[in-house]
């Protein structure tokens, strides 16, 4: 099925494949804002939801911002955040009231506030008030533009020395490189020489666990966005070392049969430990739990092994939607459940 062109334009009405084969351009996309206003900031906040707060967790990973970096997924803000934060709302559709209830409270605590977003309220409110605004081009779906996101944050905390020198430069060359390395996935490539669709064939039908370790993790947490979001599939993850402190134990019990997926991004950048304990685990939950999908991250850096099983996961959830019958764009029940919230 995967092979048939005829079929996949017809379920991907809005070409999902299309934008996610195109995602490497995202991270050569340059903002031209500037940030000079911003001066003394001793910790970093960010308010999002969903696909607007990946690319903080991403960054915090990779950039290893040098001071104190809180992502908040809440309607409300840590009690530490005054005019030493730096304040980033963050909301692809600029609609979404958890990051704009935030924004009132950062506003009242007068925090120094940047935006990042394609529209709606929030970039009114920072055309009007002034507050420094980072727009992304609009027409596609906040998780497929989260590299769009990504440039944004590094382009305002690179200048304020707030992420190493050189954080921008090494993202743009990485995307040129990602370029090179998604010929391999899209939708004219056959199965047989696919391993995207060979794993989205695997997952089919099940509710699917992805495990990473703490580098990998941005990516796993992408994943699990993204099968929720495109495919409609149910999906979890967790990360290493922490599963084996609880999680592991679940998998020891009743029914031996589960109805479940493994996925596993093993990495060859995580701690040695880490490494250790996806082997260990794996041996002793043999018989206990489904035998897991490895995803093994191609790339030298840690950025680029980022890139590469970001955009390969993304692939794949597209070709999970596809076996589900489901066009992988609409989010039909998130947009009903915002109405029934204001009614």
């Amino acid at each position: 099925m995967l092979d048939d062109l005829k079929l996949i334009h017809e379920r991907d009405a809005q070409d999902a494949l299309g934008v996610v084969e195109k995602q490497w351009q995202q991270l050569g996309h340059d903002f031209g804002v500037d940030v000079s206003k911003f001066s003394g900031v001793r910790n970093i906040v960010l308010a999002g939801m969903g696909g607007s707060a990946w690319p903080a967790v991403y960054l915090n990973t990779w950039a290893e911002p040098s001071v104190p970096f809180e992502i908040v997924r809440d309607y409300k803000l840590p009690a530490y955040v005054g005019k030493d934060t730096l304040f980033i709302s963050s909301s692809y559709s600029g609609n979404t009231e958890e990051t704009l209830s935030a924004l009132d409270e950062a506003e009242a605590r007068g925090a120094q506030i940047a935006v990042i977003s394609a529209g709606g309220k929030l970039a009114e409110r920072a055309k009007a008030k002034p507050h420094t605004l980072y727009t992304i081009p609009g027409g596609i779906q906040p998780r497929m533009s989260s590299f769009f996101f990504l440039v944004a944050l590094v382009q305002l905390l690179e200048p304020l020395g707030l992420v190493p020198k050189g954080k921008l430069t090494e993202l743009q060359a990485a995307g040129d490189w990602l370029k090179g390395q998604i010929t391999e996935w899209g939708p004219t490539i056959p199965t047989e020489k696919n391993a995207a669709k060979q794993l989205a064939l695997e997952l089919i039908g099940k509710s699917i666990v992805v495990y990473s370790g703490p580098k990998m993790f941005p990516a796993a947490n992408k994943f699990k966005i993204c099968l929720n979001e495109n495919a409609k599939n149910v999906a979890w993850v967790n990360q290493y070392p922490e599963f084996n402190h609880n999680e592991f134990i679940g998998w020891s019990s009743h029914p031996v049969d589960k109805p479940y997926a493994v996925v596993e991004i093993r990495s060859n950048l995580e701690h040695e430990r880490v490494q250790k304990r996806f082997v260990v685990s794996e041996r002793l939950l043999s018989g206990k739990r489904p035998a897991p999908q490895v995803i093994e991250p191609k790339g030298e850096s840690h950025l680029q092994q980022l890139l590469w099983t970001s955009n390969f996961c993304d692939f794949v959830s597209v070709y999970v939607a596809l076996l589900n019958g489901i066009n992988p764009t609409p989010v039909d029940l998130v947009e009903k459940l915002k109405v029934m919230l204001d009614q």
